[in-house]
């Protein structure tokens, strides 16, 4: 999506005239109307069939009118402006079309004015649960109906390729595996609540640097095994309703004019049903190769699907009216297949909205997604022990910026919860001054320092140091050193949208990532660091020990090609900071008993601990060495909860996919795999052959 600023912008350079097109979102008829007289809203039709009826019925203007957005000013205005839509598509009330909606920030919430500002996803996906996923999607799908809307813009299943990618926190990490259980279950979860998802960025859109323009250099089976599968677990799991190309070029051609990936991957091999959008102003490059590759709609508006630029192309023979009727018939059939025709249109009603219940859920995954990276006994906080909370982060509401940043309504800071939680006495210092917070640290049983980074939409970070990351705030890395030496009790709480630089990990007692917690994000950290609830989360990143390079502009090669993110580590075998899944309890674990039966892996995890806690058993997989693939890739997951001294047996089941590669199409792999399971990518003490 775009921010407002580069939107004006690129409006402004286009020459598009905002005032002729503002307030277009007008009110869409009711149901369908009479079978006698519009056949097609026959419900025992399929949707098909219904949208061939429809078809018939349509002019040229009209199916043109289907094929671009109808509102520019809106998605400038959903951040504070509750009565904005991030899109409209406005129907045809001769016919029966309804007016449909759409709401932004689908990633993380609802933006369309205040609203539940959830945890960034990469907070959802450091919970590592399928279950959380579902609450996630659940909720946006909710709070999206009650604001009136047919479809979400969400969820975002770009990998995370790059450590200091700049919308890095709207991704779930850089496993697709991980990113494809995450993806369905949030998909199913928002549609059961009768809004259509529309997944994004569809394909490898992985920075943003130069992101209008960038050509993403990918080869097959990199492209097949990294970037497509949490898009493919959308379609064939998630039955998503909708798909938005990206900015940026592939392989030499514009996402949203890719007839490989629109045509022959998406709606060929995996059976893509729905419709496919264009990313907000610019995405789509080029009238005539948009309409061939598989665009369905321009959003916001038609600027290369224009009624003048449609109707040039058609008069040229350049396109048909084949070629029309199918982008149309593909939007028709998704509503029809959805139920947008046969119901009432939703009302904007957010005085309906469960606000209580909704902040609960946004604090329960934070909760679940705060990774508790280092603790050497600080952790949780004694009752009664005297607090000294430094850094300006700890008293600013923290979250990534751009358009799936959504208004909180009540947003409560880290300095807040802390506050509000402690039986011993709090001070504060902002870290302005190095020395009074070295003094207000001597003066206090525990110091926590809060810092953050600034990561946002349309700019990728330069590297991942704190001082990089965030330079407009002090330099949070020396006053961590300081404030380190000046009492050993030191916590650090990390609020950052993915990896950064750890350069003073060894000299704090304990290290906790918050990730972007959300509106309710103070009260998850005090509650997790003072045990009132458990640091749930492992990481879906892994932590580097050197800095990122800066992503580059024009023609980029994915040359690492499939050593992505944790998989280049472990090939290469580089040191890191803290790896791909790893995540402290305030309890320990055992893992114990693995058995391979054919296609199936069990495991015995046991809580030997004092505390109850969750546990997430991972299960890596490596192929035979002729496969030349990288070693240990996540296969499987979940999260277990045991109380102390419990033990739960755990199943893997792992399918034909799992020992597949891609060599013109996916071919499972015979000879012997590897199979370990533990707590990390790199903690896996159990270990075991399966032959296939």
């Amino acid at each position: 999506m775009i921010s407002r600023s580069t939107a004006l912008a690129l409006t402004a350079v286009l020459g598009l005239p905002l005032l002729a097109v503002a307030g277009s979102s007008a009110a869409a008829p009711g149901p369908c109307g009479s079978v006698s007289a519009r056949p097609w809203c026959d419900r025992d039709l399929p949707p098909d069939r219904r949208a061939g009826l429809l078809l018939k019925a349509m002019t040229l203007d009209e199916k043109i009118g289907l094929m671009a957005g109808d509102d520019a000013l809106g998605p400038l205005n959903t951040d504070k402006d509750p009565g904005a839509h991030e899109g409209t598509v406005d129907g045809i009330p001769r016919l029966g079309v309804p007016t449909v909606l759409m709401a932004g920030g689908g990633p993380a919430g609802i933006r369309q004015g205040p609203g539940t500002a959830l945890p960034a996803p990469i907070a959802l996906g450091a919970g590592f649960s399928a279950a959380d996923a579902a609450r996630y999607g659940r909720l946006v799908g909710d709070e999206g109906r009650r604001k009136g809307n047919d479809i979400v813009l969400g969820p975002a299943l770009d990998i995370l390729r790059i450590p200091n990618a700049g919308r890095g926190y709207e991704s779930y990490g850089e496993d697709p595996y991980l990113t494809g259980r995450l993806g369905a279950s949030w998909i199913k979860a928002a549609q059961k609540q009768g809004v259509l998802a529309m997944v994004k960025h569809y394909p490898a859109n992985n920075q943003e640097t130069d992101r209008y323009q960038v050509n993403a250099i990918v080869d097959p089976r990199t492209m097949q095994e990294i970037y497509l599968p949490p898009f493919e677990a959308a379609v064939r799991n998630g039955r998503a309703a909708a798909v938005m190309c990206g900015y940026n070029k592939v392989n030499g051609k514009p996402s949203c004019a890719n007839g490989t990936f629109l045509g022959t991957v998406l709606r060929g091999s995996w059976g893509f049903r729905g419709f496919v959008a264009s990313d907000w102003l610019a995405g789509a490059k080029n009238t005539v190769a948009s309409v061939r590759g598989g665009l369905d709609v321009e959003m916001p508006v038609g600027l290369i699907y224009g009624k003048d630029q449609l109707n040039q192309a058609l008069r040229e023979k350049k396109i048909t009216s084949r070629q029309i009727d199918k982008r149309v018939r593909a939007y028709l059939r998704t509503l029809f297949a959805h139920g947008v025709f046969d119901r009432a249109r939703y009302r904007d009603r957010p005085q309906t909205i469960n606000v209580a219940a909704n902040d609960r859920t946004a604090q329960a995954i934070a909760e679940n997604g705060i990774t508790l990276l280092k603790n050497k006994g600080v952790l949780p906080l004694k009752p009664g022990a005297s607090v000294a909370v430094i850094g300006s982060s700890a008293s600013d509401y923290i979250s990534g910026a751009g358009s799936s940043r959504v208004t909180p309504r009540k947003p409560v800071t880290a300095l807040q919860g802390i506050t509000a939680r402690a039986t011993g006495p709090v001070s504060y210092s902002d870290g302005s001054s190095l020395t009074a917070a070295a003094a207000a640290a001597r003066r206090a049983d525990v110091a926590v320092v809060v810092v953050s980074d600034a990561r946002e939409e349309a700019e990728d970070l330069k590297c991942i140091s704190l001082r990089c990351g965030a330079p407009d705030r002090e330099d949070q890395d020396a006053l961590i050193r300081g404030v380190a030496a000046a009492n050993r009790n030191t916590v650090v709480v990390l609020q950052t949208g993915g990896p950064v630089l750890t350069p003073w990990r060894s000299r704090v007692a304990g290290l906790v990532q918050a990730w972007y917690p959300g509106e309710r994000g103070g009260t998850a950290i005090a509650r997790v660091l003072y045990g009132d609830a458990e640091p749930g989360g492992r990481l879906p990143v892994t932590f580097p020990v050197a800095n990122a390079k800066a992503a580059k502009s024009g023609t980029v090669r994915y040359s690492e090609r499939l050593q992505v993110g944790y998989r280049r580590y472990n090939a290469r075998r580089l040191p890191v900071a803290y790896p791909f899944g790893h995540g402290l309890s305030y309890t320990t674990f055992g893992y114990s008993r693995l058995k391979v039966s054919g296609n199936r892996v069990q495991v015995t995890v046991t809580n030997t601990g004092r505390r109850a806690g969750s546990a997430v058993p991972q299960l890596y997989l490596t192929f035979p060495r002729s496969a030349g693939e990288p070693p240990r890739q996540l296969k499987g997951f979940t999260k277990v909860m045991l109380k102390p001294g419990r033990s739960k047996r755990v199943t893997f089941v792992l399918d034909k996919r799992s020992f597949s590669i891609w060599k013109n199409g996916w071919k499972a792999v015979g000879g012997c795999h590897t199979v370990e399971v533990g707590s990390s990518s790199r903690h896996l003490p159990l270990s075991g052959r399966l032959c296939r």
